[in-house]
């Protein structure tokens, strides 16, 4: 009797040990189901970042091998209902432009001159775009670039020192975070000095026929010879209008930069325009791009250009206080001071 049982034992043990056996192997197929589900996945995924980047490229090329075509531009007018402004804006000086028809609709101290801050980074993209060979041309950042932006407290894009850059990023940096290390990497690629690329902007302000407009430096840091208009800066940001390039940087909310060493995901950069508002805002209206500049000096100043009935139009808005303010400014011009699109009638006689 002892014998049987003993054998009885046996058998119960080999089937537990098969059950475990059994378990084991369900749960390494599953194991290597679930991990071939997310390998494919993965692959799937960066197939399909590869295609969207490809993609990207091609657009960024498209837009580096168009020509610029921007023809000299006649100065905006007064229109025949031009409205003198009053405490609709907070801001100190301002404007609003009718682009389509060529006229100032209203203004406050249109022709005042002010200091631009960082909304010269207009003029930037501009001399920048137009003097490029290419946007995949690279350029590497010095200590000796950013350290004195650095201690002038001067706007960042966020390269590093001995990091190499893009020209496409440069561009990007100087308008979105509206990086002064971008301005001034742009200005040593392209020209070999600062000093050199503001003569290039000086330049181009004569070209475009400004009178009351000159630059000092590449970013907009205070000094005392470093001035225009709001009639001019609206002049200034309807050129860049005109250029693919410029256009779609002036209205990017985010962009990330070319991976490298120092940045291996690339470098998120944000709109300080776009950080402030969506762009519509205002009924009927959409602010498609633009500039935010301040210095101490020049206090918080703005230019959007935007569409309403069908039509484009450019805001300034400068020496505010706030920097709110100066959006709200901007809010304020193109609800008040653009009628809505009245229906034509037409009677028989």
């Amino acid at each position: 009797m002892p014998e049987p049982r003993r054998t009885v034992r046996r058998k119960v043990n080999y089937f537990r040990i098969f059950y475990v056996a059994m378990i084991f192997l369900i749960f390494i197929l599953m194991i290597y189901g679930v991990a071939k589900i997310l390998s494919t996945s993965e692959k799937e995924a960066v197939e399909n970042k590869a295609a969207a980047e490809k993609n990207a490229e091609k657009i960024y090329i498209e837009l580096e091998t168009q020509v610029p075509t921007m023809p000299p531009l006649e100065p905006p007018q007064k229109s025949d209902d031009y409205t003198e402004l009053g405490s609709d804006i907070v801001s100190e000086v301002g404007l609003i432009v009718n682009v389509t028809d060529g006229e100032i609709i209203a203004g406050k101290n249109p022709d005042a001159r002010i200091y631009p801050a960082s909304m010269t980074k207009i003029m930037t993209l501009i001399v920048g775009v137009e003097n490029m060979t290419s946007m995949t041309d690279t350029f590497t950042m010095t200590h000796e670039i950013l350290e004195p932006l650095v201690n002038a407290d001067a706007s960042m894009a966020g390269f590093e020192d001995g990091e190499t850059v893009t020209v496409r990023d440069m561009l990007y940096g100087t308008v979105l975070p509206s990086g002064a290390d971008a301005t001034v990497g742009l200005s040593l690629k392209l020209c070999g000095s600062e000093k050199a690329f503001v003569e290039l902007m000086n330049k181009k302000a004569e070209e475009m026929g400004l009178e009351n407009t000159h630059f000092e430096n590449s970013s907009g840091l205070h000094h005392q010879n470093h001035y225009t208009t709001p009639k001019e800066m609206a002049m200034i940001l309807e050129y860049a209008m005109q250029s693919d390039i410029c256009r779609t940087i002036l209205s990017t909310y985010e962009y990330t930069t070319s991976p490298t060493t120092q940045h291996p995901e690339g470098l998120v950069l944000h709109s300080t325009m776009f950080s402030k508002m969506y762009g519509n805002e205002v009924q009927g209206a959409q602010i498609i791009g633009g500039k935010t500049g301040f210095t101490d000096e020049a206090g918080h100043c703005l230019a959007t250009f935007g569409t309403k009935n069908n039509k484009e139009y450019i805001t300034i808005t400068g020496k505010s206080y706030s920097a709110w303010k100066s959006v709200y400014d901007a809010f304020n011009l193109y609800a008040l001071y653009i009628l809505p699109q009245t229906e034509i009638v037409i009677t028989p006689e």
